[in-house]
C-alpha cells in the first residue's frame, strides 16, 4: 500500500488521511527530506491530539513522504537566541506529550532515514515498523546539539546501553541492526509498510478492548517524562551558553558548502 494523499502538499507540510479507521499522518516536505520546523511540530502535536481521543479513529500511523522519514530539525531555521532554543525544544517535547497522552495506539512507519529529533519522535510511539532502507542517525553530539523528546529516558528504555553508542558515537543504524537491538519492532517491504502499520492498530484494538487503559499502564509515567524534559532543557541551555550549539550548526553548514 502506498502512502495515501488527500491532495496537494499543505502549507504546514502535514498530510492527513484515514485508512480503515486509522489516521495516517504524513510528514510531507520531501524536497527537504521532511525536515521539521517549529510550526510543523506544533501542527503535528495538534493533529495527534485531535485524532488521539479514540472517538473518531482506532489509532494513528506517523510516516514520511518520499525517501526519508525526516531529516530532523531544519537547520536552515536553527535557533539564534536562547529563547528560540527553548521554543525549539518545547515544540519537540510537546509532540512527545501528545503521543503519550493518546487513548489509541500510535505506530511509527519509518519509511527511510530518521535523523536527530525526528528519530527521537519515533521513540515515544507504541511500535516502530521499518523497511530495508530504514536508517536511524543521531548526529547531535558532534554538532553542538543535545537530545530532546525525552530521549534520555525513552532510548534507554528501548535499547539499553546501545543508547550511549547511538548518541555519543553517532553511527548510522541500518534497519537490520535497529531490529536486532529493539529500536525497530518489525521490518517489511516498502509497499507493505502502511498496511502493516494499520494492521497492527487493528490487532491492538479488538472489539470490546481495554487498549486505552493498557496504554496508560505500559507507557512511561508522565512524571518520568517531564523529568527527562527538564534534564534535556538544562543540557540544551548549557550547549547554547557555551557556544557549542552555534559553532556546531555553523560547522554543519561549512561542511555542506565544502562537499557540494
Amino acid at each position: 500500500m502506498t502512502i495515501p494523499a488527500t491532495g496537494p502538499a499543505t502549507e504546514d507540510h502535514l498530510d492527513v488521511a484515514v485508512v480503515r479507521d486509522v489516521a495516517v499522518l504524513t510528514l510531507d516536505r520531501p524536497e527537504k527530506l521532511n525536515a521539521l520546523t517549529v510550526d510543523m511540530r506544533r501542527r503535528l502535536a495538534a493533529l495527534v491530539r485531535e485524532h488521539g481521543t479514540g472517538e473518531t479513529v482506532r489509532g494513528i500511523v506517523l510516516t514520511g513522504r518520499g525517501r526519508a522519514f525526516s531529516a530532523g530539525e531544519d537547520l536552515q531555521h536553527a535557533p539564534t537566541t536562547e529563547a528560540e532554543v527553548h521554543e525549539a525544544f518545547e515544540s519537540f517535547h510537546d509532540v512527545t506529550r501528545a503521543i503519550l497522552q493518546t487513548r489509541v495506539p500510535v505506530i511509527a512507519a519509518v519509511n527511510g532515514i530518521a535523523v536527530g529529533g525526528a528519530s527521537e519522535i519515533t521513540l515515544c510511539c507504541d511500535a516502530r515498523i521499518g523497511t530495508p532502507v530504514t536508517e536511524y542517525f543521531q548526529p547531535e553530539n558532534a554538532r553542538g546539539l543535545t537530545i530532546s523528546n525525552a530521549t534520555s529516558l525513552l532510548l534507554r528504555r528501548l535499547v539499553g546501553n546501545h543508547a550511549l553508542r547511538m548518541v555519543l558515537g553517532s553511527p548510522r543504524v541500518p534497519s537490520a541492526e535497529a531490529l536486532r537491538i529493539g529500536l525497530l519492532d518489525e521490518v517489511v517491504e516498502p509497499d507493505q509498510l502502511i498496511e502493516r502499520a494499520v494492521d497492527t492498530v487493528h490487532a491492538w484494538t479488538p472489539e470490546g478492548n481495554t487498549t486505552a487503559l493498557h496504554l496508560a499502564l505500559l507507557r512511561p509515567l508522565p512524571a518520568e517524562v517531564e523529568a527527562a524534559f527538564e534534564r534535556e532543557d538544562h543540557a540544551a541551555h548549557e550547549a547554547w551558553a557555551s557556544g557549542l550549539l552555534t559553532a556546531g550548526v555553523a560547522g554543519f553548514w561549512n561542511t555542506r558548502e565544502t562537499t557540494e
